[in-house]
């Protein structure tokens, strides 16, 4: 995936402060050349020597001459840059191309490159080119890389250059820079049925009137891209617009996967604190159920539900999976601590329709929260909470993973409502702990004699 963005020469908005931005561009020996010129001419009106005159006058134009060729070429040469990929993984590594193209008709002298680049994508580049002829173009390129997700501009663009004589030397800024984008790392998930779904068209899934007769279908208006077999011509006589039947359409599974952000919930910063791996098992999720077929949907514990502004929020029966993984890979890339202290406003969200399979990445919980959580698995057909404690991320990871230590009672409170719980030790592996998930639910459906939710 490329973006490219570029930086067209801009014609001058006068040429008033031209003469002097040219002049102040002058390096140490063009400066010389000029005091040596003025100062040759006025020996020569003192002393009588025409011949000095002449000399002077060349010392004197050369750096001036120099300077206005400088200052008309640096506006004829367009810069470009393109990224590849423009959304990379957290400790992946991105390519910056930049382009120069000289539009003029003469070529131009040494020319020095440096693009702007925060810190943490590593140091600033710079680059220095040979002449430009005319109509030519150079190509360079750089590598970036972030083990911190976020956004970060690229540019602008500086454009330093120098005459052949080295007699005048300016600097052109481009306008436009890029935008990198640094998601979360997303780990491969094994395709384990937590909600009892073996994939997001599952049989088990309710078709809508698959069973129906001629006579009980239900049609609609006519989208582009429908199958004409479907077209249903009857109602399509009697509204005078092409209908097509419903009964083919199966209900996708659906799966919400809630994001506990509040700052109280977690303790420590960087790319490996607890918040960061809930950020990543998040992504994860929302990757995984995705690709499986699954109706998606990201909620934070502030109510905001990714993608969507409107309706239910869930994405991917209405629109393609990779457009909305990339939307919510954008969001999950800024996503930040909340000034939050409860899970309320997500339970409002949840408790209004049919979430399917709920996961959750949760930080600390109290008993209070812990007791909104558990009301949240009576909306869900399922339901998985990860939960993060500060406590165990202070400790050394664990082998195996089990309940976290002082929090017992309200993962037991978890466990009671119907949720899967796994306690998260630092440096564990989110896809163990998927299968452990499995596993558990598979041990707790065979001890209840059935499958349930």
């Amino acid at each position: 995936m490329t973006t490219a963005g570029t930086g067209q020469a801009e014609a001058d908005r006068g040429e008033k402060g031209g003469v002097r931005t040219a002049l102040a561009g002058l390096t140490t020996r063009g400066r010389s050349f000029l005091a040596a010129g003025v100062a040759a001419a006025v020996c020569s009106y003192v002393l009588g020597q025409a011949d000095l005159l002449r000399v002077g006058l060349l010392l004197a134009v050369l750096p001036l001459v120099c300077a206005t060729v400088l200052y008309r070429t640096r506006y004829r040469v367009a810069g470009s840059r393109r990224l590849s990929p423009a959304r990379v993984p957290a400790g992946s590594e991105a390519r910056v191309h930049l382009r120069m193209d000289n539009v003029s008709r003469l070529p131009t002298g040494l020319l020095m490159l440096q693009d702007r680049v925060p810190y943490v994508l590593g140091p600033r580049p710079r680059f220095v080119l040979d002449r430009v002829e005319a109509g030519g173009r150079r190509e360079v390129s750089y590598r970036v890389r972030s083990d911190l997700r976020g956004r970060y501009p690229l540019g602008p663009l500086q454009l330093r250059l120098t005459d052949p004589f080295g007699m005048c030397e300016l600097t052109r800024s481009f306008s436009t820079y890029d935008t990198l984008t640094v998601i979360p790392r997303v780990e491969p998930l094994a395709p384990v049925r937590l909600s009892g779904e073996a994939k997001g068209y599952g049989d088990g899934r309710q078709r809508s009137l698959a069973l129906a007769g001629e006579d009980d279908v239900i049609p609609r208006g006519y989208r582009y891209g429908d199958d004409l077999r479907r077209v249903h011509w009857r109602s399509t006589a009697r509204y005078g617009e092409l209908m097509v039947r419903r009964e083919e359409q199966p209900q996708r599974a659906r799966c919400t996967v809630l994001l506990d952000t509040r700052g109280i919930a977690y303790e420590g910063a960087g790319p490996d604190s607890a918040f960061e791996w809930a950020v990543a098992g998040a992504a994860s999720v929302l990757v995984h159920m995705l690709e499986r077929g699954f109706s998606v949907r990201l909620l934070t514990d502030t109510g905001n539900a990714v993608p969507g502004e409107g309706g239910d929020g869930f994405a991917g029966a209405s629109q393609e999976s990779a457009d909305a993984a990339g939307l919510m890979m954008d969001t999950l890339a800024v996503i930040d601590h909340s000034d939050g202290a409860g899970l309320s406003r997500a339970y409002d969200v949840i408790r209004g329709g049919n979430e399917g399979l709920l996961v959750a990445f949760l930080g600390d919980l109290d008993e209070e929260q812990a007791a909104v959580v558990a009301r949240m698995r009576q909306r869900s057909g399922g339901a998985v909470a990860f939960v993060l404690d500060s406590g165990a991320w202070t400790r050394e990871p664990s082998d195996v993973p089990g309940p976290l230590d002082g929090s017992e009672e309200r993962l037991r409170l978890l466990r009671e409502a119907g949720w899967t719980v796994l306690g998260v030790p630092r440096g564990a592996s989110l896809d163990e702990l998927w299968r452990h998930a499995d596993r558990e639910r598979r041990g707790v459906a065979a001890a209840s004699g059935g499958e349930g939710r």
